[in-house]
């Protein structure tokens, strides 16, 4: 018995020491890590202030802790065109969010295009298809049949490249969204949401922050790397 115990312990801090960093081929490509397992080095709150106690480092895990009131955080530095990757791992009924192109608009605060992390099937934000888990949040569903999401309680990789005005959603090495934010498909599900006053037009904005969203429920992040492309 305490062989097994300490073997899973044993298991479970390689993990955790494997995590957050970057292969020699990933560094070739231009990887570069945005969380390093061990601080919050690079992020802020929205005011930025540095990132509160809500947030902590756990087994080189950021983590928001429930209700914890931690805010959400974002880069320090702001990205155009990139590919950013994480993992990410939710408790039940949790909701939180990967905010892009974070910017302060003219009319409607502070902004960004939201790649919706969510329980699928115990968060109440559930009833809407561009709620769910991968959408452009209230802007554009994922594709169902793309879609391969892990239950709460385990780890999902996230995948989002942004190329000028294309823009990619990945989940799970699928890719489960596409769209121009100029495109028609864009600007009609844009008309059709809570960001269709906002000026000048949501999603236009050229660079912005990554956003990291606390939304009350626990959420995990780890493996956090960006590459300018």
């Amino acid at each position: 018995m305490f062989f097994m115990i300490f073997l899973f312990g044993f298991s479970f801090t390689l993990q955790a020491q494997s995590s957050n960093k970057l292969s020699r081929s990933e560094q070739k490509k231009g990887w570069v890590l945005l969380f390093d397992g061990l601080s919050t080095e690079g992020w802020s709150s929205l005011g930025g202030q540095p990132v509160s106690e809500g947030w902590e480092i756990i087994d080189g895990n950021l983590t928001a802790i429930a209700d914890g009131k931690g805010g959400d955080i974002i880069t320090q530095k702001e990205y155009a065109n990139f590919e950013l990757k994480l993992d990410y791992r939710i408790a039940p009924g949790s909701n939180s969010g990967i905010k892009y192109f974070f910017t302060k608009y003219e009319n409607g605060g502070d902004l960004g295009l939201e790649y919706q992390i969510l329980d699928d099937k115990l968060s109440e934000d559930n009833k809407e298809a561009d709620h769910l888990t991968g959408s452009l949040y209230d802007v554009l569903p994922p594709l169902k049949i793309s879609k391969k999401v892990n239950p709460p309680g385990q780890w999902n990789t996230v995948r989002i490249v942004s190329k000028g005005n294309n823009i990619q959603h990945w989940l799970n090495d699928f890719k489960i969204l596409e769209f121009e934010r100029n495109g028609e498909k864009f600007v009609n599900g844009v008309a059709q949401s809570k960001f269709k006053t906002v000026t000048p037009k949501f999603g236009s904005a050229k660079q912005g922050h990554i956003l990291l969203q606390e939304h009350g429920g626990e959420i995990s992040f780890r493996n956090i790397k960006i590459r300018i492309l």
